[in-house]
C-alpha cells in the first residue's frame, strides 16, 4: 500500500500504469498487484462476483465484490500492465480457498451500502419498534389481526423496494427482542463448548458427533466428517500470521481441509475442541507455513 487520499465516496478502481487505486468512503489506497482475480461462486447464495487484487505469491491484497465488465478488466492486461486472471468457470472451492488467503493488510471494499446502524439510525430504531408494537397492540385488541396482517406486509415491501430494511423492525417489532436473545443463546453455547463463534462470521458445531458443519448464518455451508482418518476433520488450529488471524480445520495428516479467516476466541476454542474430541493447536505461524496452507487448502469460506 502506497498512499491515502481524499477521493470521490463512491467505490471505484482506477488502473494507471501497474497500479490500481482503489477509492471508498471518501479515502483511497493505491496497490501495485501482480495480477488482477476475477471470480464468480454460484454455489453460494446468492452467488458472488468480484475481482480481487493479488500479490505475487497469489494472496489477497484487496478484495472488490461486485459485477464488473469485462472490457473495464481486460483493458490493463491487454496493455500489458497487470494480468488478468478469468476464474469464473472454476470450481467454487478452488475460488474461495484463495479468497481466504489474504495478505497482511488486506481490506474488502464493497459497493453495497454499510449495514452498520449510526446511533441516530438505531434510536430510529427502538423508536420505530415502540410504535409498532403500539400500533399491533390496538389492533390486536380491536380484534382487527387481518389487518395488522396486511399493514405489514405491505410496509415490508415498501421497506424493500425503497431500500431502507434497517426499518422492517417497525413492522415486526419482536425482531428487537428476537435478534438480542438469539445472540444470547449462540454466546452462552460457545461459553459451554457446544459451538465456536467467530467474530462477526462464520461459526463452528458438530452434529451427533459424526460432522463438523460450518454455518454462516442460517447456512451450512460445509460439512466435514470427523474423525482420525484422511480427509476427516481431526484438529483445529488457530493461527496468527503477522496481522492476520484465523482457523484451520486439519485432518489427522496435517492436511488442510477448510480454511476461515477472522477473530476467533482460543478458550471457547478449547472449550470447543474438548467437548468434541477434536485437537487443537494456537501458535504463530511464518509465511512460509502460511502460503503452504492457503495454497493446499480444500475449501474456504472467506
Amino acid at each position: 500500500m502506497n498512499h491515502l487520499t481524499d477521493d470521490d465516496p463512491t467505490p471505484a478502481l482506477l488502473f494507471d500504469g501497474p497500479t490500481v487505486t482503489v477509492s471508498e468512503s471518501g479515502r483511497s489506497v493505491t496497490l501495485t498487484p501482480n495480477r488482477l482475480y476475477l471470480y464468480r461462486d454460484e454455489e453460494q447464495e446468492p452467488a458472488v462476483e468480484g475481482v480481487a487484487l493479488l500479490d505475487a505469491d497469489g494472496l489477497v491484497m484487496l478484495d472488490f465484490p461486485s459485477s464488473w465488465d469485462d472490457v473495464e478488466l481486460r483493458e490493463p492486461a491487454a496493455s500489458g500492465t497487470i494480468p488478468l486472471e478469468d476464474v469464473r468457470k472454476r470450481p467454487g472451492p478452488q475460488v474461495r480457498a484463495v479468497l481466504a488467503g489474504r495478505a497482511p493488510g488486506w481490506r474488502r471494499v464493497s459497493d453495497r451500502p454499510s449495514r452498520r446502524l449510526t446511533g441516530r439510525r438505531k434510536a430510529i430504531v427502538v423508536c420505530a419498534a415502540i410504535l409498532g408494537a403500539a400500533v399491533m397492540a390496538y389492533l390486536l385488541s380491536s380484534g382487527l389481526w387481518f389487518a395488522w396482517r396486511g399493514l405489514s406486509v405491505f410496509g415490508r415491501i415498501i421497506l424493500d423496494v425503497i431500500d431502507v430494511k434497517w426499518l422492517a423492525v417497525a413492522f415486526s417489532p419482536a425482531l428487537l427482542v428476537v435478534r438480542p436473545v438469539a445472540g444470547w443463546i449462540r454466546r452462552r453455547k460457545a461459553g459451554k463448548g457446544a459451538i465456536l463463534m467467530s467474530a462477526g462470521g462464520p461459526y463452528l458445531t458438530v452434529d451427533h458427533a459424526e460432522y463438523l458443519l460450518v454455518h454462516h448464518g442460517d447456512v451450512v455451508v460445509a460439512r466435514l466428517r470427523t474423525g482420525p482418518s484422511r480427509r476427516q476433520a481431526f484438529s483445529l488450529l488457530l493461527y496468527r500470521y503477522e496481522s492476520l488471524t484465523g482457523l484451520f480445520v486439519l485432518d489427522m495428516d496435517g492436511r488442510a481441509l477448510h480454511h476461515i479467516p477472522g477473530r476467533w476466541s482460543a478458550e471457547n476454542a478449547n472449550r470447543f475442541a474438548e467437548r468434541h474430541d477434536l485437537l487443537l493447536s494456537v501458535h504463530r505461524i511464518d509465511r512460509s507455513e502460511y502460503l503452504d496452507l492457503v495454497r493446499s487448502v480444500q475449501d474456504a469460506s472467506p
